[in-house]
């Protein structure tokens, strides 16, 4: 890297716009969508789609909610025309969905164009060419005026053929493609002799698409090039303002928000982001940032999962894990600190605490878009007890007491330490069966009978201790405290039982309880026992026993 970057690049020039209105506007509704997956994302492939899994991602489109989808540049290949045909021949596209095609602005190319879309419902034919300087310059060697006829020689070809598509209703739209390079007051003269030719009408509006075709500054710039046409195009109300951003510069999800604060109406982008370079904009990240603020995006993303495994099939792509709201990790907290404020908060939620969603770490509840909350915590050597605990209850039910949490979590991190990856919940279970509910040795149960007689319950129990048969008695006010005072009487150090709880494993008669106690030595020392029996007396006694191997 050139230790000054000034002598090879410069800063992209702002605009003057000092009375700027967007910063002071907030976001209400949802723009009209419309996804370039099929065309824009397609062409980004290694190995674009074929005809089958244009057909599959366009249904799965579809059922999302999309009512404008870019099917393809038909004039591109063989593929592209016969992908078009097909929706059309086959009915596919539903009466309420937009087919686009794009098209540059080049006769023969346009004419193929026209062939793809008769007898569509619903057409909008994207006509493009490239107006900034670099463009100009190195690309097609001409001057602004020449780059003006080129785009209104397309937007004639385009009219005159009109007539042919009968009984298709048509939109227009055109973009100066690389629109964000482009001096603002020459992109507004090139789109206005487009609009002279096709003459809209707030009653026939057309599109006028404004990409950020590569990003070249931060996204508030974009925004004030936005603002600017919007104020200064002559006939505003004859047209719809759309976007189309990449991501050239990991901002094109803020160039788009800021765009619409700028006052435009619509989004062109691709589910889960994929396109040129870096990619286009993620449409997804953009409707759920809608979501989570109380606006209905307008498209439903209820299974999301589904959604992404049709795109990641067809497309060949993966989404990463950190993606925004659809990747594997992004509901998931392995911090122990973040861990016990989710829980907590989930806790809150479920006992109907709040009206509104305010989960920490959450911003959206994972079961809108089709996760689950077992998905929100996941443990590693990074997770605390509220992790554990955590999994431990949403999966099995197991409900550790919040003391027993703080000795058991310690003991899973370490094991999870010595392992040196993330451990599932099954794993989490053996580890504490292991922990608390396989130890026998020196203490094993072999039978425990109880009678009650004048409020005074008696205990006999019978046990092994270090494979060694033991039998003794003892009474007290309850099974527990004639089991403690039996082990008095056979020798063993004093101990008391501090805490206590006991729940069911599962339903039915055959359902197994499992009991938790605390027992504290004379010398201070306190430890944790747990037992699991379909008794829930014998799961208790196993509790102690649990706790004096432990000990």
């Amino acid at each position: 890297m050139l230790k000054d970057p000034s002598q090879k690049y410069r800063p992209f020039a702002p605009v003057h716009l000092p009375d700027r209105q967007w910063p002071n506007r907030v976001l209400t509704r949802a723009p009209i969508w419309c996804s370039v997956d099929l065309r824009d994302g397609n062409q980004a492939l290694a190995v674009p789609m074929n005809v089958s899994q244009k057909l599959e991602l366009f249904q799965t489109l579809v059922k999302c909610g999309f009512k404008e989808i870019e099917v393809g540049f038909p004039s591109a290949s063989n593929t592209e025309f016969a992908f078009n045909r097909r929706l059309i021949a086959e009915n596919r596209a539903p009466e309420d969905v937009w087919l686009q095609a794009l098209v540059q602005a080049r006769e023969d190319l346009i004419e193929r164009t026209f062939e793809s879309l008769v007898g569509a419902r619903k057409a909008i034919i994207h006509l493009y060419n490239s107006t900034s300087p670099a463009q100009r310059r190195v690309v097609f060697g001409k001057a602004k005026k020449e780059i003006v006829q080129v785009a209104v020689r397309g937007a004639k070809w385009i009219q005159d053929r009109l007539p042919r598509l009968k009984g298709t209703e048509v939109m227009l739209q055109y973009s100066p493609e690389s629109f964000s390079a482009t001096e603002v007051e020459f992109a507004k003269e090139v789109a206005e002799a487009v609009m002279d030719v096709w003459q809209p009408t707030p009653q026939r509006k057309m599109i006028l698409n404004l990409p950020d075709t590569v990003e070249v500054a931060m996204p508030n710039v974009y925004a004030d090039q936005i603002e600017w046409i919007c104020r200064n195009i002559r006939d505003r109300d004859s047209l719809v303002i759309s976007l189309h951003t990449h991501n050239d510069r990991c901002t094109g999800v803020a160039a788009t928000e800021l765009g619409l604060l700028a006052g435009a109406d619509r989004v062109e982008g691709t589910i889960f982001g994929n396109g040129e370079r870096t990619g286009n904009l993620d449409i997804v990240t953009v409707a759920l940032n809608l979501y989570m603020h109380g606006i209905d995006p307008k498209l439903d993303f209820s299974d999301l999962t589904a959604m992404l495994e049709v795109y990641e099939r067809c497309t060949g792509m993966t989404v990463p894990p950190r993606q925004p709201y659809a990747g594997e990790l992004v509901f998931t907290a392995f911090s122990g600190s973040h861990q016990d404020a989710i829980k907590k908060g989930l806790a809150e939620w479920e006992r109907g605490g709040r009206q509104h969603w305010d989960v920490p770490y959450l911003t959206i509840d994972p079961t809108d878009i089709g996760r689950e909350y077992r998905e929100v915590i996941r443990v590693n050597s990074q997770s605390g007890k509220g992790g554990v605990a955590y999994l431990l209850e949403s999966e099995f039910g197991i409900e550790l007491p919040k003391e027993m949490q703080r000795e058991f979590g310690p003991i899973a991190n370490d094991a999870v330490d010595r392992l040196g990856r993330e451990v599932s919940g099954a794993e989490l279970k053996a580890m504490f069966w292991r922990e608390y509910i396989e130890r026998t040795a020196p203490w094993q149960l072999q039978g425990f009978e109880t009678e009650s007689r004048n409020g005074l319950v008696r205990c006999h129990a019978r046990l092994l201790r270090d494979q060694q048969p033991v039998e003794f008695s003892g009474e007290g006010n309850g099974p527990l405290a004639a089991l403690v005072h039996g082990f008095s009487t056979a020798g063993v150090p004093r101990f008391e039982i501090t805490q206590y709880s006991e729940h069911a494993l599962g339903a039915g008669e055959e359902a197994a309880a499992i009991a938790y106690i605390q027992v504290k030595h004379s010398d201070g020392r306190i430890r944790w026992g747990a037992g699991v029996d379909t008794n829930i007396e014998l799961a208790s006694v196993k509790a102690v026993l649990s706790a004096l191997n432990r000990s």
